[in-house]
């Protein structure tokens, strides 16, 4: 079996914040889909509430500007 090791910086999912290793919550979807978490309020409102991070001034997701 081969292992898996992330050595990589991870970001929230909700909020985008840089998690440090070994620090917040990873969900695994059956897909094997995954979604990392920084707190609890991160996660009920993506996951339970399903809010929309762009909605949200306290997530600050990244937005990109279209080029006119």
């Amino acid at each position: 079996m081969a292992e898996v090791t992330q050595d990589k910086m991870v970001k929230c999912s909700f909020c985008n914040k840089t998690l440090e290793k070994g620090t917040g919550k990873l969900y695994v979807y059956a897909t094997g889909k995954t979604e990392n978490f920084c707190s609890s309020k991160c996660e009920k409102n993506l996951m339970k509430l399903t809010r929309k991070p762009s909605k949200f001034k306290w997530a600050s997701k990244i937005k990109t500007k279209k080029d006119k």
